[in-house]
């Protein structure tokens, strides 16, 4: 056999076949890498990164302005640690305090609710109520000559969603008390009806109550 037909007969490597990442979904099944954020001043503060589990391990705490870095799903989900305290505070003593597993699987079942009602993507929907709930001014008070008068200011963007998802988790809450529904589907209501604009959801009411207050002191 001469050496052209060994050639021949040796067959040509095989090209090698590119390896393909597979993309990081929430939970395995929502991509937030499709999600848009239409408020511009919101953009840089609403952060979606794709993560499997919203849970970064403190990692911004003790660093300043930090935890705009942090997945907006995650900062819902602190939220949720909060549930239930009267009073708001850096500490938190909610019923919920603590237990952030629990809070992340809470906050599963309340996005494939929202799936299921709406056969959407639910960080798009919360994105959404966020920036539907998120006030552009409020007021506060300056003192002159021994009088202190109102003045309308506009709200970071920081502040801003802060704003809206307290507001959010702080509306389920009262709607679930007294009532039949379970507080999921009470922040599942509050989270349509704030992704909708309506004036019945409890953060987008606090929202046109602070702006209008806001317009009077102009």
């Amino acid at each position: 056999m001469t050496e052209e037909e060994k050639t021949e007969q040796t067959p040509a490597p095989e090209a090698p076949v590119p390896r393909t990442v597979p993309r990081l979904l929430l939970f395995g099944r929502w991509d937030s890498t499709e999600v848009q954020v239409k408020d511009v001043g919101l953009q840089r503060y609403i952060t979606l990164k794709p993560v499997l589990i919203p849970h970064t391990s403190g990692r911004h705490a003790g660093k300043r302005f930090h935890k705009s870095t942090v997945p907006i799903v995650e900062r819902f989900v602190n939220k949720v640690l909060n549930a239930g305290d009267r009073h708001e505070k850096k500490t938190r003593t909610g019923k919920n305090a603590g237990k952030k597993v629990r809070a992340i699987g809470f906050v599963r079942r309340v996005f494939e609710m929202i799936d299921f009602r709406t056969g959407m993507n639910p960080i798009q929907v919360l994105v959404t109520a966020v920036e539907n709930a998120a006030p552009a001014e409020e007021t506060t008070r300056i003192s002159y000559g021994g009088m202190a008068y109102p003045r309308s200011v506009d709200i970071g963007p920081q502040r801003r969603v802060d704003l809206a998802l307290r507001h959010i988790m702080v509306g389920a809450v009262r709607a679930s008390h007294n009532s039949a529904k379970s507080l999921e589907e009470c922040i599942v209501d509050e989270i349509l009806l704030a992704y909708k604009g309506d004036a019945g959801s409890f953060a987008v009411a606090r929202k046109e109550e602070r702006e209008r207050i806001a317009r009077s002191a102009r």
